[in-house]
């Protein structure tokens, strides 16, 4: 077994070696791993350690996610496809969920930040910020992926542009609180806020213990890092964050030749070969849901805008908790760590619909 350890009392720029938090093909790997040896890599919280107890806003920063790796894989080359097999996911003892007006999905929507503080223990989180309840963990990375190619590297960057220039949002390269430091990968390397073809950011929540992620190699080694991990997550994360925390995550590769570029796999893909939570949780048994389809708050209608329809459900529930004695924010945090957004039609037009599953169980007493 290979392992990277950190120290978590230190943010990843005061501890070289351990880590990046930019996408970038010339980042040197950290550790070097067979097909079928384990590695456990130990990770910092999305946040890098800014955020904590009696912290609501931390300074600004663009030192998000930090990555744990990169692991060079022998044998692995562009055309191949990677499989990472998670062994194992072990959280640390503390979380936290942040609100911020202005972020996450329904971002005009809420007026005041939060900070909620998740004791992590025995399968559980618990706040004192969101009384009777309690989620069940379900671990998962949050982003994890590979290294882009030369060629990738550009032609995401110039896509990224043009979608900003064309009006869209996206973070673009910024020197700024790049790990590493050197040039030009402080300069040329990409964020790691969205994700790619490459994997990254994607916060899937049924990748937990047991499952596979399958991503396209791009470079010699494929450069595997991981981090950014999550105790829990609704299918959504709709306030921008998830229950964050640190964990250590065991792994194990495979490395599929050719498969890639025989099957024409573009983007990552994933398994588990058995339930991704307990049963219970995975598929409630005893849930309220809301619906959403793509009407206006002016009653203006809207021609199958998935968009649309997953806000108004999402405004549903949000009333419905706030019916049950929660405050908005309070809600929102609720939505983003247990409730799950499910696209229930896609064809009716004009009116698809998007359904929030709210699971009672997570209700104590």
């Amino acid at each position: 077994m290979k392992s990277v350890t950190i120290n978590r009392s230190l943010r990843l720029i005061d501890d070289p070696g351990t880590g990046h938090n930019r996408w970038h093909p010339d980042i040197e790997p950290i550790l070097e791993a067979a097909p079928g040896e384990e590695v456990v890599l130990e990770t910092r919280d999305a946040s890098d350690g800014q955020t904590k107890p009696g912290v609501l806003e931390p300074k600004p920063t663009k030192a998000i996610h930090p990555l744990t790796g990169p692991v060079y894989v022998q044998g692995a080359e562009p055309g191949d496809l990677l499989e990472i097999e998670y062994l194992d996911i072990i959280p640390e003892s503390y979380g936290w969920t942040r609100v911020r007006p202005g972020a996450g999905f329904l971002k005009d929507v809420i007026d005041h930040p939060l900070l909620v503080n998740w004791a992590l223990k025995d399968g559980w989180a618990t706040a004192p910020e969101v009384p009777g309840v309690r989620i069940p963990a379900g671990p998962f990375m949050g982003t994890a992926g590979v290294a882009p190619s030369r060629a990738q590297l550009e032609d995401w960057t110039r896509r990224e542009a043009d979608l900003v220039e064309r009006g869209g949002a996206a973070q673009l390269p910024d020197p700024q609180d790049a790990v590493p430091s050197i040039e030009p990968i402080a300069s040329e390397g990409l964020r790691t806020a969205p994700p790619r073809e490459n994997g990254g950011n994607f916060d899937i929540k049924q990748l937990t213990k047991g499952s596979k992620l399958l991503v396209p190699v791009n470079v010699l080694g494929g450069l595997y890092s991981a981090g950014d991990a999550h105790f829990a997550q609704g299918d959504s994360e709709c306030c921008l964050t998830a229950i964050e925390t640190s964990a250590t995550v065991a792994v194990r590769f495979k490395v599929l030749k050719g498969e890639a570029e025989r099957q024409h796999i573009t983007f990552p893909r994933f398994s588990h070969p058995g339930m991704f939570a307990a049963a219970e949780w995975a598929a409630p048994q005893n849930f309220i849901a809301t619906m959403g389809m793509p009407i206006t708050e002016e009653g203006t209608q809207e021609n199958g805008d998935l968009n649309l329809a997953a806000r108004n459900a999402l405004i549903q529930m949000i009333d419905l908790l706030q019916d049950r004695g929660f405050t908005k924010e309070q809600a929102y945090v609720i939505c983003s760590v247990a409730v799950d957004l499910k696209i229930s039609n896609a064809v009716d037009m004009p009116n698809v619909t998007v359904s929030a599953f709210l699971p009672e169980a997570i209700f104590q007493g």
